[in-house]
């Protein structure tokens, strides 16, 4: 029930904000029972990318995609670098310390203005960033944070289907992914679905000013846990 409950509460956050299910759901599950992250929280998270599009089909910024999408691919290989020679520690410390400067800057004012380049070095950054860290969002959030949320919530639902997938594709072909966390992640799908239909009341009073504070806000508490268990080890 406590499971449930919080995995409602995330589903809400990320159908309203456009990102935040995992950020929300995967500490609180791994304290509950460690079984219940972070691969269930991940068959989660699939159909809410696919209802979040499909919701709002129109919003969706198909040229940022694809700029981002290749911005993936090598940051996906930087991260393997980045993995053969560094250490975690680092790693987060790293990525979490260029967040919050990224948060710190928007908050301030600045208006970074979206390009063709722009796009493809968030791809980059939120590959190494998903590859070493599994915090790929709010690079992208970040870059989409003065967009309208249907924009917002689509493009970033269709960016997280596509590298959802193929995490999943993934896992399924190396054999990471057992009979437990499928059980696990599709018996708390009706608690997912609950969450997201609360975000179709709620997305509408969330106007662009209160967006952008809440992509910012779940920015910065992903950069700090990011610092915290760099700091913990």
């Amino acid at each position: 029930m406590l499971a449930a409950a919080v995995v409602a509460f995330a589903a809400a956050v990320q159908g309203t904000i456009g990102l935040g299910f995992n950020i929300v759901s995967v500490p609180v599950m791994s304290l509950i029972n460690p079984l219940l992250a972070p691969v269930p929280s991940l068959i989660l998270s699939l159909p809410q990318t696919v209802a979040s599009v499909a919701r709002e089909h129109t919003g969706v910024d198909r040229s940022g995609v694809m700029w981002i999408m290749a911005g993936r691919l090598p940051g996906a290989a930087i991260g393997v670098w980045l993995l053969s020679i560094a250490t975690d520690r680092l790693l987060d410390l790293m990525i979490g310390s260029l967040v919050l400067v990224a948060v710190v800057i928007l908050a301030s004012g600045i208006h970074v203005h979206r390009n063709r380049s722009i796009e493809f070095s968030a791809g980059v950054f939120a590959g190494v960033a998903s590859y070493v860290s599994t915090i790929g969002g709010p690079p992208m959030a970040l870059l989409y944070s003065r967009s309208e949320g249907a924009t917002v919530r689509s493009t970033l639902g269709l960016i997280f289907f596509v590298g959802t997938s193929v995490t999943v594709i993934v896992r399924i072909l190396a054999g990471d992914i057992t009979r437990t966390d499928w059980v696990l992640g599709l018996s708390l799908l009706p608690a997912a679905g609950i969450g997201f239909s609360l975000s179709s009341l709620l997305k509408e009073r969330a106007v662009p000013s209160k967006l952008r504070i809440s992509i910012l806000i779940i920015s910065a508490v992903a950069a700090g846990a990011l610092l915290v268990r760099a700091a913990v080890g």
